[in-house]
């Protein structure tokens, strides 16, 4: 029996997740799965602030991009940036826990287009991210056939 689009989005965000060791390491997590979107967490703590005391820009841009990575990696084709762009609108805090949410705006061809917005919790939106995808050879996992 084939699967179902949302199975294949689980399997290729668990496959994609597997073998993903900076997302790991910074504790990141997948909270939602679907095809092209995406939602991924991150708690802030002490070992993310910058200089002034505030989240660094890089590291919210890492969780931007994660959520990017699983939505446009949900069809279970191979799929990196090809360019994104974030504005940062308020400063994450020590202690904030920020979600991550994507969605696909377009997709033809081998290209995509997702927005990405990342809130603290109390839905207050510090970052708006854009992404472009570009799909290159392989899959994450072998479909089976009928």
């Amino acid at each position: 029996m084939p699967l179902t689009a949302q199975q294949i989005a689980e399997k290729s965000s668990e496959a994609l997740g597997a073998h993903d060791a900076a997302s790991q390491a910074l504790g990141l997590r997948v909270t939602h799965i679907a095809p092209g979107q995406a939602n991924v967490t991150m708690q802030i703590t002490e070992h993310m602030l910058n200089g002034h005391g505030i989240c660094h820009g890089g590291l919210i841009f890492t969780l931007a991009d994660t959520a990017f990575a699983h939505a446009c990696n949900s069809y279970n084709q191979r799929v990196v940036a090809q360019t994104c762009s974030v504005s940062f609108l308020a400063p994450g805090q020590l202690g904030d826990h920020l979600t991550a949410t994507a969605r696909e705006l377009h997709r033809a061809g081998r290209s995509g287009i997702y927005d990405i917005e990342v809130t603290r919790a109390t839905g207050e939106v510090i970052a708006q991210f854009r992404g472009h995808s570009r799909s290159i050879k392989g899959q994450h996992f072998e479909e089976s056939q009928p």
